[in-house]
């Protein structure tokens, strides 16, 4: 199978580029593609180890440079390869310029300010460090979410990418066969609860790939069909019980299933029910 270089340039971190070329690559199902990222290209420095690089390993190149000069560079040198080279922003930015009547500012990386957006995921992503697995269960409430779960569901890096995109303070708490849940749980009135599920097939699928990983033996029921299903259906009893929202993530990405949450956290927030269900 050939491989293919993929350049992303960019003049910040290169989140956006590595966002859209996931996104896009979800598309071309068994190419194989090496990707190269280029961050913080803001010196004729930096962009020469750049043009170098391309010029190595030739490929498409995907940027974010807002400077005129680096941007031309890039572009004509491209040009001179023969190579295809796009600006993930440059449609947008053109669009929202015309709307809004005004020219962009034309400063790197200005969606990486360090505005009061910024500490806001920063401090989520501290709280939810510090909340993950069932932890420091006393002060759930200081939560915006709360996901509960049964084991691989997904609970932890969901929760990480609420707090990272949205800012969203994001708790987890398992459901362990045989353990109880914590009482703060039960008495929550602000936190958005939401039960995380998945198919039993799944998860014992995922666990055991999980102790093949850790070089376990079987614990138990941990990856046993039968056991998985009792807990499976014990968790959807509870949340239905508590009246929480749930979202099933088998054949969800993370990213899908954190962006359901926020929605409808959001829709929540605008009905001004803030908390769990029947808390307001």
């Amino acid at each position: 199978m050939a491989e293919y270089n993929l350049h992303l340039v960019s003049d910040s971190t290169g989140e956006t580029t590595q966002g859209v070329v996931r996104a896009c690559m979800a598309q071309f199902e068994g190419v194989d593609v090496e990707q190269h990222l280029w961050p913080m290209v803001r010196t004729a420095e930096a962009l020469d180890a750049v043009l170098a690089g391309i010029r190595a390993e030739p490929g498409v190149v995907i940027f974010t440079l807002v400077n005129d000069v680096t941007r031309s560079a890039l572009q004509e040198e491209c040009r001179n390869l023969n190579l295809p080279c796009v600006s993930v922003i440059d449609p947008v930015i053109e669009a929202m310029a015309r709307y809004f009547h005004r020219k962009q500012s034309g400063r790197p990386g200005g969606q990486h300010l360090l505005n009061a957006e910024y500490f806001d995921r920063i401090e989520a992503m501290n709280f939810v460090l510090s909340h993950d697995d069932g932890q420091n269960a006393w002060s759930l409430e200081e939560a915006d979410i709360v996901l509960v779960g049964v084991s691989r569901t997904s609970k932890t890096p969901t929760s990480i990418y609420l707090a990272n995109h949205w800012g969203m303070k994001t708790a987890n708490v398992p459901v362990v066969p045989g353990i109880d849940l914590p009482d703060e749980l039960f008495r929550l009135k602000r936190p958005f609860c939401v039960g995380l599920t998945a198919a039993s097939e799944r998860l014992v699928q995922v666990r055991r790939n999980r102790l093949l990983m850790l070089r376990q033996e079987s614990l138990g029921d941990y990856a046993d069909i039968d056991a998985v299903k009792d807990e499976v259906v014990a968790a959807r009893r509870l949340f239905a019980e508590r009246g929480w929202p749930t979202i099933d993530v088998t054949r969800r990405s993370i990213e899908e299933t954190a962006t359901a949450i926020y929605q409808l956290y959001r829709n929540r927030m605008a009905e001004g029910k803030p908390g769990p269900p029947g808390s307001g």
